[in-house]
């Protein structure tokens, strides 16, 4: 466990350090070709673990962290827009690495790299493909197998998603500081000043979808969900542009994030879980954008061999999809070239 506070801020998860971390819902993509960047269809609501303690099972209080609502096959990708110092971002699967495929470590490493680096890196959709791709988060119950925990170790144990972050170590942060005022400074007096890595304007700021319209035992247990991947997409994950000395020695907080069905979340929470993901017909009449991210300067880490063999959910479930319509060519988007109580961490 870290002694770092996590605080929710309204739909925002806040890791010490300046880390600010969305949940978004969005359209699930077909499992065959390689697509753009749909955008955001609002944020999931996150609640802590602790404030239902006498309505979630003793495994989820004893992990600590907040839980989301989510459907059965909805996709999910992370905003990382808002974050406002470089931090290392570890994002663990079941406690797989989403990016290098090792197991969940409590250390930082480039060889193979384990974390994505912020605010450098806007969003993360999936997990690592390589090649300027990654696989959509899409969410599936244990005990299938078709998660990536599940495909990777063999075992279905933790599901969720686990999130920690590292700080710079003060020397080098007080230099990024220092460059960053010299660098406001110049802006300011060319007249365009921007902010340290800031992204493009993010998939997910779009309208959130309109909402939809009895506590039972502590012992109770309750469906447990993961993360199995879907369809392919383009995006780079950024190689580290720092040694593992910049960065400090043990992560400044981290957190689990339960994810949980609509029915659990309502008889946990008592409140009424988002409505069902849009279908893509709708979502194409609809005319909702898509995006495609290009940044002539970036690099991407290389491909995972133990994530480039995980099997798409459809493989293991079935194929649920729609006929698919491709975006029309105006639908895609060019882009590039606070208080709150404290989140309590558990043992995981």
């Amino acid at each position: 466990m870290t002694g770092g506070t996590v605080r929710i801020e309204e739909n925002s998860l806040l890791l010490p350090g300046g880390v600010r971390i969305r949940f978004m819902r969005t359209l699930r993509l077909p499992e065959t070709g390689t697509h753009g960047l749909p955008p955001g269809l609002g944020e999931f609501p996150l609640r802590r673990v602790e404030d239902y303690a006498d309505t979630v099972p003793a495994e989820w209080r004893a992990r600590g962290g907040v839980m989301l609502p989510v459907y059965l096959r909805e996709a999910m990708w992370l905003s990382f827009a808002g974050s406002a110092e470089p931090a290392a971002l570890q994002v663990g699967v079941g406690k797989v690495c989403a990016i290098s495929g090792e197991p969940w470590s409590p250390r930082l490493s480039l060889t193979p790299q384990n974390h994505v680096l912020l605010p450098r890196q806007p969003w993360l959709d999936g997990i690592n493909s390589g090649k300027g791709k990654v696989r959509q988060f899409v969410a599936v119950p244990l005990g299938l197998g078709a998660t990536v925990e599940g495909q990777v170790t063999g075992e279905e144990v933790w599901g969720g998603l686990q999130l920690q972050s590292f700080p710079l170590r003060a020397p080098e942060l007080a230099k990024w500081r220092e460059q960053e005022r010299r660098r406001a400074e110049a802006a300011r007096s060319a007249g365009t000043l921007t902010g340290y890595g800031s992204p493009p304007p993010a998939p997910g700021a779009l309208p959130a979808p309109m909402a939809a319209p009895a506590a039972a035992a502590r012992s109770r247990s309750a469906p447990a969900m993961g993360l199995g991947v879907g369809g392919s997409m383009r995006q780079e994950i950024h190689p580290s542009d720092r040694p593992l000395g910049a960065w400090a020695g043990e992560p400044a907080g981290r957190v689990f994030v339960h994810l949980v069905t609509p029915p659990e979340w309502r008889r946990v929470t008592g409140e009424a879980p988002p409505p069902s993901p849009v279908d893509r017909a709708a979502y194409t009449r609809a005319g909702l954008p898509w995006f495609e991210y290009y940044d002539q300067d970036a690099g991407d880490v290389a491909p995972s061999d133990t994530l480039g063999a995980v099997r798409p959910v459809g493989e293991w479930l079935g194929d649920d999809h729609e006929p698919w319509q491709a975006p029309s060519p105006e639908q895609v988007i060019q882009l590039g070239d606070a208080p709150g109580k404290p989140v309590a961490d558990g043992d995981w």
